[in-house]
């Protein structure tokens, strides 16, 4: 397809019918809370199931299992329009589609299918992932959680650590060692029913710089008892799985992080054309439009990027390179956009009752989750032959 199909692709109307449809219930319904829920460190519960109720709660999923049916262009859209009201919210509702929903669909049984994604896509339960260890943060691989095969069964133990959504789970998908001697091939993948499987803990709920209405989870797994039917795959074929989740996670992150900097950049952009110092509004001045024209280039860029990279996903293409380029350039573009927007507001912009300092603090997490920029650095280095 030609830039200019990618741009058709993009302005189609069934996806500005879907981001204004989502826009609107943002300002509607979110906006108005946002701090206050950052404020309290609370899970908006009914947020979720009002997204359900708009069919947004499986934007890239088959219709077939209860998701809407849309490419992963679309959901990137979702994902902006949310995280310019709410990190928060953006961060628990990529990890519910990206990380616990769209794996059962990539690498489920039809049975694993019908249980466990539909109720996810529907908006009937929240899913989450669990990937990372308190030993293993960007070496992922080196983990210490253990599956042993007992009968019909696997018996996990061992403990994850910074699990989105863990503790408002329907499911979670918990990679786990079933081979030590395999190496990377030794992973594998497992749904876990948090509600029903004895053994699951949810051991410390952590308090964070920011997005602390997105719960951020320890878990503790001490001989829970998965029927083998819960195996994701086959064994061994769990980091395989999770390499080709994080291409897809790693661009709704990228669409998340243009979202909060273009929250950013408008409370910038609105603020300096209002507030007057020295006779005149300060976007008069050089600096302060310099600064807001800044922010506008750099949120074009990365929402060019993040489009790409979804374009290309869709289409089938390997997007490791893509997705990680608009992942770096997107969440970096967040940081210092939050920054400047909070600089524009001057003293106003490090108070609470102005919006940038919540950006500023959400954004930080985008160069962190789902990868780091180092590790985003060495992916794309390595994808160019380096």
């Amino acid at each position: 397809m030609s830039e200019q199909g990618l741009l058709d692709v993009v302005d189609s109307e069934e996806h500005r019918m879907i981001r204004d449809t989502v826009r609107e219930f943002c300002e509607e319904e979110i906006e108005p809370i946002a701090q206050e829920i950052e404020d309290e460190h609370r899970f908006p519960e009914e947020i979720f199931e009002q997204l359900g109720e708009l069919d947004m709660m499986g934007v890239p999923v088959s219709m077939e299992y209860g998701g809407l049916g849309g490419d992963q262009l679309m959901y990137a859209l979702v994902a902006e329009e949310l995280g310019r009201v709410s990190g928060g919210i953006g961060l628990s509702y990529a990890a519910h589609v990206s990380l616990g929903s769209k794996p059962i669909e990539m690498f489920g049984t039809e049975e694993q299918k019908q249980e466990w994604l539909t109720p996810l896509a529907e908006g009937e339960g929240m899913g989450a992932w669990a990937l990372t260890e308190p030993g293993s943060g960007s070496d992922a691989s080196d983990m210490d959680t253990m599956a042993v095969k007992d009968g019909d069964e696997y018996v996990l133990n061992g403990t994850k650590q910074f699990i989105t959504n863990a503790n408002v789970a329907n499911s979670v998908l918990v990679k786990a060692v079933t081979d030590p001697d395999a190496g990377y091939d030794g992973i594998s993948t497992f749904i876990v029913d948090p509600e029903n499987d004895d053994g699951f803990e949810v051991t410390t709920v952590w308090d964070k710089m920011g997005l602390n209405c997105s719960p951020t989870c320890e878990i503790q797994l001490d001989d829970v008892h998965i029927p083998e039917d819960r195996l994701l795959g086959e064994e061994g074929e769990g980091w395989e799985q999770t390499k080709k989740t994080l291409d897809g996670g790693r661009i709704s992150i990228a669409a998340l992080s243009t979202g909060l900097a273009q929250g950013a950049y408008e409370a910038a952009r609105d603020y300096s054309t209002e507030r007057e110092q020295f006779g005149q509004p300060i976007s008069k001045f050089d600096a302060i439009r310099d600064k807001v024209v800044d922010m506008h280039r750099k949120i074009e860029r990365a929402r060019l990027l993040t489009h790409k990279a979804a374009w290309a996903y869709d289409q089938g293409e390997s997007v490791s390179r893509e997705s990680a380029l608009a992942k770096l350039d997107a969440s970096e573009a967040a940081r210092e956009v939050a920054e400047e927007s909070v600089q524009t507001l001057g003293g106003y912009g490090y108070t609470e009752d102005f919006a940038p300092q919540r950006f500023y603090r959400d954004a930080k997490l985008m160069e962190i989750g789902e990868g780091t920029s180092e590790i985003q650095h060495l992916v794309i280095g390595r994808e160019i032959g380096l």
